[in-house]
């Protein structure tokens, strides 16, 4: 099954808040050898202007690729996720994501290109707090190749 290029412009519902916690960014800042202090210290991250700690740019990442689950699991897109390569992403920050900040994650299904047997799909998710303020835009790209 080809991926179904009709879901182009279908935006998911909003998934359920994901609560951004200081163990989780300093726990992300380890992995990806994110040495800045306001990663992990409360303290620096006040001296440099935040509320609380603030996460490194990629960690948007975790709460986008749960989002768009929605999309690479729903039977009627016709994604095979054992046939995907993640191609690349990019992120718009608006504002750090924050500790203590409750992210909602809308999905919105941008372009299915078909070439060959491949086609690249691009998702954008949009992040805001509960209130409505945007955070984060993270635009992915998927390669998924055709079957056999």
């Amino acid at each position: 099954m080809a991926v179904n290029e009709s879901f182009v412009g279908r935006t998911y519902p909003p998934m359920e808040p994901y609560s951004v916690g200081r163990a989780k960014i300093a726990e992300f800042a380890e992995a990806v050898g994110a040495t800045d202090p306001v990663h992990v210290d409360r303290e620096a991250a006040r001296a440099a202007g935040h509320a609380d700690v603030i996460a490194p740019p990629t960690f948007a990442v975790l709460i986008a690729q749960r989002c768009e689950a929605q999309f690479v699991t729903d039977p009627e897109a016709g994604i095979d996720f054992s046939r995907v390569v993640h191609g690349e992403e990019r992120f718009v920050h608006h504002r750090p994501l924050t500790a203590g900040d409750e992210v909602v994650a809308t999905l919105v299904v941008d372009s299915v290109r078909g070439g060959g047997s491949l086609a690249l799909v691009t998702t954008r998710t949009e992040l805001a707090t509960e209130a409505g303020e945007p955070l984060s835009t993270v635009y992915s790209t998927l390669a998924v190749r055709g079957g056999e």
